[in-house]
């Protein structure tokens, strides 16, 4: 992979950020844009914006034609069977909550169980409180090893026969945590449970089969994949989302309308009510295109050396804390001792380097780790070991910054 030729289609990588150039290590809050999917979203405004399924006329058309490719582009990127599988949704967190209030209220009932991991992020963990809490259903929890992975074993003792929905992310956005979620799938199967899959952090770096997997829903979001913002996808097997009932209730998601009862279009729409993310799903399908011109496979691979990279070099910094396994996806995770990491990011955030500073809404998880807040670097197609050099000086300097203030 020529990671130059990569870095000069992000126009906003190439500017200088408090008199240095920039060194974005923050994508797995949010993924830069290349320069074909600004463009892809522009030519929809400036030359066939129009509403989708609705109008005859020549603009109408075009656009209803660019929205549902980018479906069929959606449905290629993850293996899935049919296009009605893939809905359209606001991200991730819709999709999640999509799943908790069709499916869980229709399915989950008192006495029952919802299992999940320590590690989630809120928007697969928020949802899952709020279903137990209103059908009286347990919500139970996966242990996790010391070194913050899953062992199947436990899984097997987790999941019962009372188990409903098992719903657990493919990778830590903390950790950075490859969960082996076929696998667990499988084990949900054998209880008749469903399992969602939240793929945010995992469909932007690996190739992701829906249908390898097996598992019964799937959900990630444009923007960590190069895509815009506000426009995500639920995956479904088609059987379940056919007996599922809509959450939102309007327009283009209606079949025939009564004074007192209606009917739902078929799927996918019947799910997508209201005007669509129209825009943002064309910039969806030029993200995509632009990541199989690059090849998901050479896109892993970049990441992986980078990070074995990044552990190596990170390692040389005197009292720097790295949580989560030796094996795992493109983001590491850190505290400096006696540093907050607020004050770490400051820090380099004026030598020009961007990283994430908090709880990154995994607040259960941090308490397992005994810390308030972590820093977090996290890697793309677009990232170099000069980036991780500069990251390493960076910290380098801000332990020295601190220390000479202490």
């Amino acid at each position: 992979m020529d990671v130059k030729a990569v870095r000069d289609a992000f126009p906003i990588l190439h500017q200088e950020v408090n008199g240095h150039p920039l060194v974005y290590l923050d994508s797995s809050a949010t993924s830069q844009k290349p320069i074909s999917v600004i463009d892809k979203m522009s030519e929809y405004y400036k030359g066939y914006n129009s509403n989708v399924h609705r109008g005859v006329h020549t603009l109408g058309t075009r656009a209803t034609d660019e929205y549902e490719g980018a479906r069929e582009k959606v449905r290629r990127f993850i293996n899935a069977s049919s296009l009605q599988e893939v809905i359209f949704t606001r991200g991730t967190t819709t999709a999640i909550n999509t799943v908790a209030s069709s499916y869980g209220r229709a399915n989950v009932r008192e006495g029952d169980e919802i299992v999940i991991s320590p590690m989630e992020h809120h928007s697969n963990l928020i949802p899952w409180q709020q279903l137990a809490k209103q059908t009286g259903a347990e919500l139970k929890y996966m242990p996790l090893q010391s070194d913050g992975t899953i062992n199947l074993e436990d899984v097997k003792e987790t999941i019962t026969d009372r188990t409903k929905i098992v719903a657990i992310m493919h990778v830590s956005n903390v950790l950075g945590t490859i969960n082996p979620v076929k696998e667990i799938a499988e084990i949900a199967h054998q209880h008749e449970a469903v399992m969602l899959v939240d793929g945010a952090q995992a469909a932007p770096h690996m190739k992701v089969d829906v249908q390898d997997l097996d598992c019964d829903f799937y959900a990630f979001s444009a923007h960590k994949m190069c895509g815009p913002t506000g426009i995500g996808v639920l995956y479904g097997k088609r059987a379940l989302l056919k007996a599922m009932e809509p959450v939102e209730f309007g327009g283009e998601m209606i079949d025939f309308v009564n004074l007192y009862d209606s009917t739902w279009k078929e799927l996918p729409w019947k799910f997508e009510g209201g005007t669509p993310i129209i825009a943002g799903a064309i910039g969806l399908g030029a993200a995509i295109d632009f990541l199989n011109d690059i090849g998901l496979d050479e896109i892993a691979a970049h990441e992986h050396k980078l990070t074995a990279y990044a552990q190596q070099q990170l390692k040389t910094v005197d009292g720097l804390t790295i949580y989560g396994p030796e094996e795992r996806a493109g983001l590491i995770t850190f505290n400096l001792d006696d540093v907050h990491p607020h004050d770490t990011a400051t820090v380099l955030d004026a030598e020009g380097i961007a990283v994430r500073a908090g709880h990154h809404c995994a607040q259960p998880l941090m308490k397992w780790l005994d810390v308030s807040a972590t820093a977090r670097a996290s890697f793309y197609l677009y990232n170099t070991e000069e980036d991780i050099d500069r990251l390493v000086e960076g910290l380098k300097r801000t332990k020295e910054y601190f220390g000479d203030v202490f």
